[in-house]
């Protein structure tokens, strides 16, 4: 095996639950033994860059941050790559995202924080205290005329169906449509994809893909896999990143992700 420099996880379904608001102490131990050693750290998630950095906040400052799917990438605070979504596709999007029940509830992300629409306290609850996100409320979002990165629709429980049968369906042609855990789907510019903002991260910091470490569980982290030497699904993960991945894992249940790491890193 290649000596690794860069190891990148996903973080809902491969690190912790989905939409868990906390990641496990030993977890942390491992990115800064990691550091010791050299070895860069980053995290690439569906999830924003407030969100994912109140999650590690004891190591914040050195992580590389991977958020939206790859739609916007920070290192240090300093944005390296931010890639907008077209104004007429968002327009017409929350248009149908908008009617599509009272079942359903969804997320505008810009490159400074999100917007809700909602009118549901228990759902801005929920962004502000398990995903822990930068937002604020909107009536009309479309209206404050502010570039959005990604957009993202939710049902508690599970939205695969609406997901893999209507929405995905419809609008992968135009946009990155994919599920993100299974109560989430989310819609980016077309060019947006994990594994693309992998391949920056490891031209950006002169690394290359048999020098990194990956780990992933849903359909958004197949990229992540392609874009790595030595790439890991969790035993929870779907089949389509199973069939992608070189290696599997514990299950996060187990915390599979830092066995590996203790493993390779944390026992030589």
């Amino acid at each position: 095996m290649c000596k690794i420099k860069l190891v990148v996880s996903d973080i809902d379904g491969t690190l912790v639950k989905d939409s868990s608001p906390e990641i496990y102490p030993e977890m942390i131990e491992a990115i800064r033994a990691l550091q010791k050693k050299g070895i860069r750290f980053g995290i690439a998630s569906g999830r924003q860059y407030a969100s994912i950095r109140n999650m590690f906040a004891e190591v914040a400052d050195d992580i590389i941050y991977i958020c939206e799917n790859g739609a916007h990438v920070v290192y240090k605070g300093e944005n390296l790559h931010i890639k907008e979504m077209d104004k007429n596709d968002t327009r017409e999007l929350l248009q149908e995202l908008r009617a599509c029940g009272p079942e359903y509830d969804y997320v505008i992300s810009t490159a400074d924080g999100c917007y809700l629409e909602t009118k549901k306290p228990e759902f801005e609850a929920f962004i502000r205290d398990f995903y822990r996100n930068k937002y604020a409320l909107t009536k009309d979002f479309l209206e404050l005329d502010i570039p959005s990165i990604k957009i993202a629709i939710y049902q508690k429980g599970t939205i695969r169906e609406l997901g893999e049968t209507v929405l995905i369906p419809r609008w992968e042609k135009r946009l990155k449509a994919c599920m993100a855990g299974e109560e989430w789907v989310d819609f980016m510019h077309s060019d947006v994809d994990k594994g693309e903002a992998l391949r920056f991260v490891q031209e950006h910091f002169g690394i290359t893909a048999e020098e990194t470490m990956v780990f992933g569980d849903n359909s958004n982290d197949v990229g992540l896999m392609e874009a790595a030497g030595e790439s890991y699904a969790v035993e929870n993960a779907r089949e389509e990143v199973k069939e992608k991945a070189k290696y599997s894992c514990p299950p996060y249940q187990e915390k599979g992700v830092y066995q590996v790491l203790k493993k390779r890193f944390l026992e030589e």
